[in-house]
């Protein structure tokens, strides 16, 4: 996501940081600053709306200059993309540049008004500044209300903290958001990611949750918060500036894939009261009132986000008990679909561009309907069009074929099956705390899951001169082999089908030989024993049959030529774990094939003509 560059040193450093900025830009961004102490100890800011060329525009226009600074590009979170909600912020003699979610921010804010103080921008960062001075206002010295601001935050950050009180260096502290700092002969480099300190140093030492780093030109050192010493050696870093910006990977699609567990924390993560164990979805605007009036939900999306709505359709009928339509994008507006003020419509797209989820949801607008966007994507138009919105934390997805956005819009769908479940009294309370429970403890599943690549590559390099691939589930699984097909074809251009495997009689039985692999996705619960039918009723006919399933695989399945075993989650969460093998094995049999993974012919990240 954002995008972080700091230096302490001897030289002068505005080209530095903007040069830093450049080389994070394939992270995404919509906003961009930069903060530098002068000569005479004051700081000085400039940030705008849009590219770093904007920013350097303003920097020839009105130069500024020092040897000690911070930079940011920012991807909007909490408030809209512009100059006010641009990084760096300032309060007192304080200035900062943040990556990450303040999830207490709100209460933060309301306190620090009660006490006087005005905010100038709609962002979760301007309350560090604000307490820092606070406290500093009361006598705290500069490094103690920089510490004490920080332990009073929840949620994640990755900060760097320029103050006019302490004009030799920079305080830089994380939490849950990586955050780096480069030794060199000229001083000390601090980014977000390596690429954008990789011309001036390949000595680079991985700062640690709850390090504080304090650094002058004349040295670093590393202390917690209660001021205790930690030790952190560098490492030499041997990438070239490609290999660093995918973090060692060899294709971004990838470096996405196990990017997964941490791109669901952070969707979740400020939806989720944990002590009274409910969701909240502040940004969503749909009173739990409004919830009870609801007839029927239209889910609609285009390619990889339909399949999510498919999921969606099992988690709201199941959990709520409300009649949920899924369509594409490019269909909802040419049927003329019933619409009323009691028909939800909600949309989902990773871009919030999608030219026919767009349009999709302009017919929604103007049939009276409430209507809702799950994007990733701040200030989109999406965003924009809809009077409700659920964003997907999962940061810029650089891989065409979609991975991490994928999974991150399951879980906004089922953060939005839980609220209307919590409104409409459909789950007890202690169902509604399990379910909680049950998302927390996902993305440690998922590493596990994750950990199968190397076992899923040998598999790769057995069917990857396959010319036809089936894939067949049930239930909520149904969609995730529809997906799972999604993928192989996008990147390997290996055909593939996914079919519920109830229907499977009913033709794809006909191709089914002992040149075809078929991918069965085994959930334990009431459609087990269905399933193991159908695999039975392939392996009758010399199909290769590769199982996915959950858990100790039950001896029913030793029909099945190999097997992938993955940990077992509530019926709900499960298509977030039998995804991410079936993303490894396309990408897997893509590479061996040799096709381009990261830019699939013929395909485009976002599709925004009709």
């Amino acid at each position: 996501m954002c995008g972080i560059v700091g230096y302490v040193g001897t030289k002068e450093c505005r080209g530095i940081l903007i040069e830093g900025l450049k080389r994070l830009e394939y992270r995404g961004y919509d906003s961009a600053g930069i903060a530098l102490l002068d000569e005479a100890g004051e700081i000085k800011i400039a940030r705008s709306r849009g590219k770093i060329a904007v920013l350097e525009e303003k920097l020839r226009l009105s130069p500024i200059s020092g040897e000690i600074g911070i930079a940011h590009t920012r991807w909007a979170t909490h408030g809209k993309p512009s100059d006010e909600n641009a990084h760096p912020h300032r309060s007192g003699p304080f200035v900062v540049v943040h990556n990450g979610i303040i999830e207490n921010y709100a209460d933060v804010k309301t306190r620090l008004e009660k006490e006087g103080y005005s905010f100038s921008s709609e962002t979760d960062t301007e309350v560090i500044v604000k307490l820092a001075e606070s406290l500093w206002r009361s006598g705290w010295g500069y490094r103690e209300s920089i510490v004490g601001a920080l332990e009073q935050l929840k949620g994640s950050y990755a900060v760097v903290i320029l103050c006019s009180e302490n004009p030799d260096g920079l305080i830089a502290a994380r939490k849950e958001s990586p955050l780096i700092l480069g030794l060199a002969d000229d001083g000390y480099y601090l980014a977000s990611d390596v690429p954008a300190i990789l011309p001036y140093t390949k000595r680079i030492v991985y700062l640690e949750d709850g390090d504080i780093a304090f650094l002058t030109r004349d040295g670093f050192s590393v202390e917690d918060s209660a001021g205790k010493q930690r030790r952190r050696t560098a490492q030499i870093i041997d990438w070239n500036p490609v290999m660093a910006e995918k973090a060692g990977y060899k294709h971004f699609m990838l470096k996405e894939i196990h990017e997964q567990p941490q791109a669901v924390i952070d969707t979740f993560r400020s939806a989720l009261d944990l002590h009274s164990q409910v969701v909240r979805l502040d940004g969503l605007n749909l009173p739990e009132a409004e919830v009870e009036k609801l007839e029927k939900i239209y889910l609609v999306a285009c390619g990889t986000s339909y399949h999510a709505c498919m999921v969606g359709k099992y988690m709201i009928e199941s959990m709520c008990r409300i009649p949920v339509e899924v369509d594409l994008g490019s269909e909802f507006r040419y049927r003329k679909p019933m619409i009323s003020e009691k028909t939800l419509v909600m949309v989902i797209s990773q871009s919030g561009e999608t030219a026919d989820t767009r349009a999709a949801l302009s017919e929604g607008i103007a049939g009276g309907a409430p209507c809702k966007a799950v994007v990733n994507v701040v200030g989109s138009s999406l965003a924009r069009m809809a009077d409700g919105v659920i964003y997907t934390h999962a940061g810029p997805e650089i891989g065409v074929a979609s991975t991490k956005a994928f999974t991150a819009q399951l879980i906004a769908m089922y953060l939005f099956s839980l609220y209307c479940a919590k409104a409409l009294g459909s789950l007890t309370r202690d169902d509604l705390s399990r379910c909680v429970q049950e998302l927390v403890e996902l993305p440690g599943k998922m590493e596990e899951a994750l950990s199968m690549s190397n076992q899923i590559k040998v598999l790769a390099k057995k069917y990857m001169h396959a010319s036809d691939f089936l894939y067949l589930g049930r239930g909520i699984l149904y969609p995730v082999a529809l997906e799972g097909a999604l993928k192989l074809k996008e990147i390997s251009y290996i055909h593939a089908e996914g079919y519920a495997a109830g229907e499977m009689k009913h033709g794809p039985i006909a191709l089914i030989d002992e040149n075809m692999p078929v991918v069965v996705l085994l959930q334990q619960g009431n459609l087990y024993e269905k399933m193991l039918s159908n695999v039975q009723e392939v392996k009758a006919r010399d199909g290769q049959i590769l199982a996915v399933v959950e858990d100790h695989p039950d001896e029913k399945i030793g029909a099945s030529d190999f097997q992938l075993v993955i940990p077992h989650s509530s019926a709900w969460l499960a298509p977030v774990l039998f995804t991410i093998p079936l993303q490894l094995l396309a990408y897997h049999i893509a590479v061996l094939r040799g096709t381009d993974v990261d830019q699939p012919r013929n395909l485009a990240k976002s599709v925004t003509v009709e």
